[in-house]
């Protein structure tokens, strides 16, 4: 029986990680080579990443993107160490993060518990928004994008390090931070 483009799969049927804000999502942690995901990934799921190259006039090749389409994610690296995780609404693993499941959830459910967060922080350091209204909290190191089910959004978590806290929006490019 075909279930649709929208399909998504229950959190019983997802893998369960937790992140460490700045530092890992699962398995997965920042600053990896492409070698050392492959690695980690190889005990998660029997799909092997689909690489993007690119290179600089007079550069040699180096992998930007990586995509595990059917266990649900996407990654983005720079000079060839991982430096960004998006985690598909719909069939990608569920992340954790403070004990709050973050993958396909309802947007306002999970932006409510992001500003009761908040209010037990310092002012202006935990909730801030990024274009569209897109909330992101600064202690978990993660953007709550969304992604489409259908007549419905869910929520599309987006993992970055440190680093990439000075200019969130432009460290990875435009595609990460597009609602699919």
């Amino acid at each position: 029986m075909f279930k649709g483009w929208w399909h998504v799969l229950p959190d019983e049927e997802r893998q369960q990680w937790t992140s460490e804000p700045y530092k890992a999502v699962g398995p997965l942690h920042f600053g990896m080579s492409p070698a050392e995901v492959a690695d980690a990934m190889s005990g998660v799921t029997e799909e092997t990443e689909r690489q993007q190259k690119a290179a600089r006039a007079g550069e040699a090749w180096r992998v930007v993107e990586g995509t595990f389409q059917e266990f649900g994610l996407h990654l983005y690296y720079t000079d060839e160490r991982l430096a960004g995780v998006v985690v598909d609404a719909l069939c990608g693993p569920q992340v954790r993060a403070d004990g709050m499941a973050l993958v396909g959830r309802v947007p306002s459910v999970l932006e409510q518990w992001m500003l009761d967060r908040a209010e037990t922080r310092p002012p202006e350091t935990e909730l801030v928004y990024l274009s569209a209204g897109v909330p992101a909290s600064e202690s978990l190191g993660v953007t709550i994008n969304v992604q489409r089910e259908g007549d419905r959004l869910l929520t599309r978590p987006i993992f970055y390090p440190a680093e990439a806290c000075d200019d969130l929006f432009h460290w990875l490019p435009r595609e990460a931070w597009a609602v699919h």
